[in-house]
């Protein structure tokens, strides 16, 4: 494990304990403390300045290949089969950013299945990649959100942010209550849900908004050299209804670090809105040159969705979403495949004063071929050694909880 690390991530880790019930202890208890604080000595009606709530993720997924491992190969979040899962527990604590009170903030914690899937995303979906991570990982994983910000009264208003947070990157949320879909995309697990970064951001014009980012990383729980990595995004409403989103990353992610070696990755998406009809396309591609293998030649990887979701009753929608994913090299996924899944969805939201219950109905066929694709399957090839289908077929129910003052 290298010794450069950035002092914040080492404050932080020395913080967070050790366990993943001390988080959530912890993160209740905070939540509940600064809340009662920030409201103690109100008289009458007022609006608070900070935010809470929960989440709860809870979903069963039957695949008809039966693997005796419960896992679903190349998927970070959902990852199990079979069985029912705790995917997400979250609780978090906010202040939001307002031109009458600038400082923001912004706390959370998580545990389940879907945050052991980010220190394997820092492992580029392996699980056995001796790409080194920060220490204490497997703490740091639980927490969802820690930083601070301020908006500067600069014109349309300059606001600096830092710590961890939600990455710029990628069309879909980490939490699926946010998405269309109930299993998120290849290219959304993939690439970063949460990043550690210093970012600025700054509204050109009502429609133009551009942002800076100085990161750790590429995923936020890798510390592959302990230098710093940049990105970049440009937010475009090209009309009421039209919206596109460019984003930039370029860093190290390899031992060597010189700067012909950097990862290059784009990412980008295209939404359209009309009354309860939304339909989006989104591509990511990357690039590097592999400074392990002989000759260093560069590889490439590129996936893409079609997004479709249509709200036809108030509490009702529906959403189909093909989708596929290459990684010729196994860079990102560990495995030389192409991915490829059609999904589709129907999602009811009953609400409750300030709760909401999410419950989805999903089915979805995937296909993952080349020399290192395929799904795990009932039976072993040998003994420990879990046998490959191409193609599976899924049948997913889920019910999720959320709380928001």
């Amino acid at each position: 494990m290298r010794k450069n690390r950035t002092s914040w991530v080492k404050t932080t880790v020395v913080s967070a304990g050790h366990s993943s019930l001390l988080c959530l202890g912890i993160g209740f208890f905070l939540l509940v403390a600064l809340v009662c604080s920030a409201e103690a000595g109100e008289e009458g009606p007022t609006e608070s300045l900070w935010e809470f709530g929960g989440y709860v993720d809870l979903g069963y997924t039957l695949d008809f290949n039966f693997p005796d491992n419960h896992q679903w190969r190349s998927k970070p979040t959902t990852p199990r089969v079979n069985e029912l899962s705790l995917n997400i527990a979250q609780a978090y604590l906010r202040k939001p950013i307002k031109k009458v009170n600038r400082w923001g903030f912004e706390f959370g914690v998580q545990t389940g299945q879907n945050s052991k899937g980010l220190v394997g995303q820092a492992l580029l979906g392996s699980f056995e990649s001796d790409i080194p991570l920060v220490g204490g990982a497997d703490v740091l994983r639980h927490f969802s959100h820690l930083n601070a910000s301020y908006l500067f009264p600069v014109n349309r208003g300059l606001r600096f942010r830092f710590g961890l947070s939600n990455s710029y990157i990628g069309y879909e949320n980490f939490y699926a209550k946010e998405n269309f879909n109930y299993t998120r995309t290849y290219i959304a697990d993939f690439s970063p849900y949460f990043m550690f970064d210093a970012d600025v951001q700054y509204p050109v014009s009502d429609n133009l908004t551009t942002s800076f980012y100085l990161l750790n990383g590429f995923f936020h729980l890798s510390n592959p050299s302990g230098l710093p990595s940049y990105g970049a995004r440009l937010d475009w409403k090209i009309t009421r209804k039209l919206r596109f989103r460019e984003n930039f990353f370029w860093g190290p992610v390899q031992d060597n670090i010189d700067p012909e070696f950097w990862r290059l990755f784009f990412d980008q998406f295209l939404e359209w809105n009309k009354d309860q009809l939304t339909l989006a396309l989104a591509y990511d591609i990357g690039t590097q040159i592999d400074s392990s293998a002989e000759g260093h030649p560069r590889v490439f990887w590129m996936g893409g969705a079609f997004y479709s979701n249509w709200k036809f009753l108030r509490l009702w929608s529906v959403a189909a979403r093909p989708e596929f994913y290459w990684d010729p090299q196994g860079t990102i996924s560990g495995n030389r495949q192409l991915l490829w899944a059609i999904t589709t969805t129907a999602k009811y939201v009953l609400p409750v004063e300030r709760n909401n219950i999410f419950l989805w109905w999903e089915y979805r066929y995937g296909r993952s071929t080349g020399s290192g694709g395929g799904f795990f399957k009932g039976g072993d090839v040998e003994p420990g050694v879990p046998g490959l289908a191409p193609d599976h077929h899924l049948l997913i129910w889920a019910v999720n909880w959320a709380f928001d003052s």
